[in-house]
């Protein structure tokens, strides 16, 4: 849990929420995706709704209009 954005050199497993005092600017980055929860802001996605081709990316998540977006990095 973190106030502003989360910055993972390695895996992410289990659960990370960033932006925890509403900070909708808050961002989590990470290597090796392999979460079951992320939040930004009180907003999330768990594991039943975050694509399966994403699994074992570098990704980042953030909100846009009040929806939690996970991306694969380049």
């Amino acid at each position: 849990i973190a106030d502003g954005s989360i910055h993972i050199y390695g895996t992410l497993r289990g659960r990370a929420l960033a932006g925890a005092q509403g900070n909708t600017g808050a961002r989590i980055f990470c290597r090796d995706f392999h979460a079951e929860l992320v939040a930004i802001a009180g907003r999330y996605k768990v594991l039943d709704d975050i694509p399966d081709t994403l699994r074992g990316k570098a990704v980042q998540v953030w909100l846009e209009q009040d929806q939690v977006m996970i991306a694969a990095l380049d």
